[in-house]
């Protein structure tokens, strides 16, 4: 019976091409941007790590009020809470590292890799793809050996099965390969890759104090079995007091005790960067195609429900013949799903290619640690699949209940007398302008959030930064194998070699830099400032090198810039205006000193500069300071060029003029300030460009309702019409009828949706707090775009209703 109901509803659907077509096209756009959210959703913030019973697994976070949590302790505390603890089965550690790795037809990259403990592997309940992997007694072996991963294994070693025995050299040290990871396995941390990881004594041969620091180590544990999250968190809270009494003590500051602990699940991943960034922009766009869909299922009722009313007689013959009422429902509903699963399997396919856009966006911005890389599983996962086909489904129903429903309606014996005639009962009329009201309240929301969006995007790219954004060529060069003191000297022929190109304004080194990194954090004493304990603020430290502020633009407010004769002398540091002003209000700060926390040596300032953004594009004005270099030499390694012509072309010959100087010493990384600067609003410019394409595949889809309609309206009351026109009404006045049935439906759709459209604005903005959306006018633009696109929709009916001549109506009737 299933089978007849397919074969007919195939048939059905082929003799009206175009309806189908509009149908599953406007149902494959919701479906689709659907499934591409999700699967970038899942990808990031839902897929369970690939390791033994990831529900277990609980990491450790740490924060101070106000600042965002961060998986950062010290060893001393690692093995505290190993040794203490009693409701884990164990704790891991790891720590991520950038390494120069070569080896034997490998020429030198580098690598982002983890220092773990010995336990890492076995905790996690891994299995290798080859070999071996890290074991607790790897701790204490004489010979250092590591582990690679299966990208790594392919592309490197061509997936050679005799690799365990191989040598790698690991910023000098050579390390014996012993196994590959599971092929799925690249880390803890979604959206991330690591290809290396070896034993955290391996990690203090190649550097020594690495894991030293109080925020060296990242912390996962397994939850005992019969064990709840709340009761680890209460032991927790008994041992985090060790923390707090360390951290005070190392840096003699009591601020330090308002640090907050917490125990967060761990099984789908720790938190990173990538996911921090995107996980509340996703959430908003999924509310944004949730209501896509939504318009798209409106949509296709409304073609339903009219093309039902073309149906009545062959319902009412199939009902004459002795088809039962539930047998018609069925019926109907089987076109219905069969629309829902063609709009589904063309949305898969759109979501493919929509999701991998998506992907190539999210990964495109400015993040510290290893490159972000994800792998959407778009097809096999099945938990994309369920939740496609549980979106299919659902829209079935839906957009198939209303014509369901109507097939209960006709009277056989009415049906069959109104043969011919072009009336529609109010019920159906009166639905139909719903589904049209419906899809018009819908689609303000996406219109107006598309506004909003792009408003701050426009903002954002319009901001003072306190630095040029154009025309500055940025290198990075990676000397890990030269002396500092060969670097300084190297760098200062480098600059005036850089200079001599043509087309190069001015030349510096900076580190990190605008946009690149927050700088270093110190407490600092500062002379004739006496600070309250409670008010104690990191201040940030930047290297940069002389014309540091006039290649970036920023200017200097007062004293003088640093100079290349700085070196050997006292130590002198440029202050940024906010600093000046907090620690010396009006007064001069030129001649005064400041000294770094468990720093005898203090620094004279020399100038005070302009503000600039460093870290985040939104983040208020830092204290920060600069400190010359040439003073420290090695600690900054990122030159900017300043060009009168487009950076990129002057690539090439910075190049030339690096390996003539530095021959071995790699550039890493060649990027203009500008796209540094659009790294940082990646999420923003995802948003205005995701919303901007839903927002306007909202509004076609309503105007193709609208249109539907209308068409419909228009060709059920041709008669209608006819006799108008034949009383005397004029084609202006059978325009003016038809447009003000189109405006009506848009007014009251408009009425209902701008309460959900504020609603919707305010929901943004609990999720998304950076956003600027006070402003009324994303309103107004969104109700006013909705307008016209039903205006627009609504003339070529009403054209069409102008044209008609009364003759030919009356014959009609």
């Amino acid at each position: 019976m299933l089978l007849q109901d397919i074969r007919y509803g195939w048939r059905v659907l082929r003799r009206s091409p175009g309806f189908t077509s509009v149908a599953v096209l406007s149902l494959a756009l919701g479906i689709g941007a659907n499934t591409a959210i999700f699967s970038l959703l899942y990808t990031l913030m839902l897929r369970p790590l690939p390791v033994e019973h990831p529900e277990q697994l609980v990491e450790f976070l740490i924060s101070y009020p106000g600042d965002p949590p961060l998986n950062t302790f010290s060893r001393q505390s690692y093995e505290y809470y190993r040794h203490q603890s009693h409701v884990f089965s164990g704790i891991i550690a790891g720590h991520s590292s950038r390494f120069r790795v070569r080896g034997d037809g490998i020429a030198p990259e580098t690598l982002y890799g983890e220092s773990v403990a010995g336990n890492f592997f076995q905790l996690l309940g891994l299995k290798p793809a080859l070999g071996r992997l890290i074991r607790p007694e790897d701790d204490s072996a004489r010979t250092p050996v590591a582990v690679v991963s299966w990208s790594y294994w392919q592309s490197h070693f061509n997936r050679d099965a005799g690799i365990a025995g191989k040598r790698l050299v690991v910023d000098d040290v050579p390390v014996t390969i012993i196994g590959v990871t599971p092929r799925e396995f690249s880390g803890l941390q979604p959206g991330m890759q690591f290809d290396l990881w070896l034993p955290m004594p391996v990690q203090e041969m190649i550097n020594p104090g690495a894991l030293s620091g109080l925020g060296s180590l990242r912390l996962v544990a397994r939850l005992r079995p019969g064990v709840s999250l709340a009761q680890a968190r209460a032991e927790m809270a008994v041992l985090f007091p060790f923390t707090l009494e360390e951290r005070t003590r190392a840096s003699n500051d009591p601020v330090m005790r308002r640090l907050r602990f917490s125990v967060e699940p761990a099984g789908t991943g720790l938190s990173t960067p990538l996911r921090d960034r995107f996980a509340k922009p996703l959430v908003a766009l999924m509310a944004v195609v949730a209501l896509l869909l939504l318009i798209a299922c409106t949509n296709v009722a409304g073609m339903l429900l009219a093309r039902g009313a073309t149906r009545e007689r062959e319902m009412a013959v199939r009902v004459s013949l002795g088809a039962g009422r539930v047998r018609l429902l069925r019926q109907v509903l089987t076109e219905s799903l069969m629309l829902s699963v063609s709009g589904g399997a063309l949305g898969i396919f759109l979501a493919y290619f929509g999701a991998a856009a998506l992907v190539r966006i999210t990964t495109s911005g400015r993040f510290v640690g290893p490159p972000p890389r994800m792998d959407l599983h778009l097809l096999p996962d099945m938990h994309v699949l369920l939740c496609t086909c549980g979106i299919m489904l659902l829209t079935g129903v839906l957009f198939g209940l209303a014509p369901a429903w109507n097939a209960f309606a006709p009277a056989p014996v009415s049906s069959l007398r109104s043969s011919g005639r072009a009336g529609q009962t109010t019920f159906r009329r009166t639905f139909g302008k719903s589904l049209v009201v419906a899809q018009v309240a819908l689609s303000v929301g996406p219109a107006s959030a598309a506004s909003v969006f792009m408003g701050n995007l426009s903002n954002l790219e319009h901001m003072d930064l306190g630095f040029r954004r154009d025309h500055v060529l940025l290198m990075t060069l990676d000397p890990a194998d030269r002396s500092d003191q060969a670097l300084s000297s190297a760098y200062q022929d480098l600059l005036a070699s850089l200079e001599r190109i043509p087309g190069v304004l001015s030349a510096t080194i900076n580190g990190p830099g605008p946009l690149s990194g927050a700088g270093a954090p110190r407490f600092v004493t500062v002379e004739g400032h006496a600070e309250r304990p409670e008010d104690r603020r990191y201040v940030f430290a930047d290297w940069v090198a002389p014309k540091y502020f006039e290649t970036l633009g920023t200017p200097l407010l007062a004293g003088r810039d640093f100079r290349f004769d700085d070196r050997g002398r006292p130590r002198v540091a440029i202050i940024n205006d906010a600093m000046a002003r907090y620690y010396f209000g009006a007064a001069n700060p030129i001649g005064k000193f400041v000294t770094f926390d468990g720093d005898a040596k203090p620094y004279e300032i020399v100038g005070v500069s302009g503000n600039a953004m460093y870290y985040e594009i939104r983040e208020s004005a830092l204290r920060r300071i600069y400190l010359n270099t040439f003073q420290f030499p090695g600690s900054a390694s990122t030159f900017a060029l300043h060009t009168s012509v487009d950076p990129l072309t002057l690539a090439p010959a910075a190049r030339q003029a690096i390996r003539e100087l530095l021959t071995d010493v790699p550039v890493t990384r060649v990027t203009t300030l500008t796209d540094q600067v659009d790294a940082t609003i990646v999420a923003d410019r995802l948003m205005a460009f995701v919303s901007g394409v839903f927002g306007s595949l909202g509004a076609v889809l309503t105007a193709i309702g609208i249109y539907g309609l209308l068409a419909f309206t228009v060709t059920r009351r041709t008669n209608e019409i006819g006799v108008r026109m034949a009383l005397g009404a004029t084609s202006g006045d059978v325009t003016r009828m038809v447009l003000r049935d189109a405006l009506a439906m848009a007014g009251v759709g408009l009425a209902c949706g701008l309460p959900l459209a504020v609603w919707g604005k305010r929901f943004a903005v609990s999720r998304m707090p950076d956003l600027a959306a006070t402003s009324p006018v994303p309103l107004v633009f969104g109700a006013a775009a909705i307008l016209t696109v039903a205006l627009l929709a609504a003339y070529i009916p009403a054209r069409q209703a102008a044209r008609i001549e009364p003759i030919e109506a009356l014959r009609h009737e």
